[in-house]
């Protein structure tokens, strides 16, 4: 079939309209790509937003708990005079109060000088070793760890153990008229921590 120049005239017009058509089809679809980029962009930036948000909670909740937990502790702290000058009479009592306690047969303690053992410590606080020998005289090994648990728990300061040791007591008639079966001898820290200027 041969289309003459009429035919051609005839098909401007709806040929005009086509491309008119496809041009605006084109647009639209460019527009709609280009708003769902943009959308895609924007739900991007709300996510991380989002995520950014979220971590800053976490964070706040984290930095909430461990102040939480650090308030706790120094509260623990000062209740077991673990914050605080040395209180020396206090310990001496203590001391006292555990071998009638726990029956220890004999008990002797010296505190020698108490000492700094770092300056500017941590948290703003200094620590203080005032080291204690002490010399019992037990029934059994037991009695030594029991006294020994109990002041760890109990004392008015944060008591660590540095060295024990066992032995036989020469045999004489007061240890047998006492039952002591064993010596005791330890070295103990008592720590205690405060601000500097006495500030607990």
């Amino acid at each position: 079939m041969k289309l003459s120049n009429r035919d051609f005239h005839r098909l401007a017009l709806p040929l005009a309209i086509l491309l008119l058509l496809c041009g605006i089809a084109g647009a639209l679809a460019w527009a709609t790509h280009r708003d769902a980029q943009r959308a895609q962009i924007e739900r991007d930036r709300a996510n991380e937003a989002k995520l950014r948000s979220e971590a800053r909670l976490r964070q706040f909740r984290s930095d909430e708990l461990d102040i939480k937990e650090r308030g706790q502790l120094l509260q623990r702290l000062r209740d077991s005079s673990i914050l605080g000058e040395e209180k020396r009479l206090d310990w001496t009592e203590q001391l006292g109060t555990l071998q009638r306690e726990l029956r220890i047969p004999g008990m002797k303690y010296e505190f020698a000088p108490q000492t700094a053992l770092q300056a500017n410590g941590s948290a703003g606080y200094n620590w203080f070793n005032s080291p204690l020998r002490l010399q019992l005289r037990l029934v059994h090994e037991g009695d030594l760890l029991n006294f020994l648990d109990r002041l760890q728990h109990e004392g008015k300061a944060l008591v660590i153990v540095r060295n024990c040791k066992l032995a036989l007591p020469p045999a004489t008639a007061s240890d047998h008229e006492t039952n002591a079966a064993l010596n005791g001898d330890c070295e103990l820290d008592w720590l205690t921590a405060h601000r500097p200027g006495g500030k607990g």
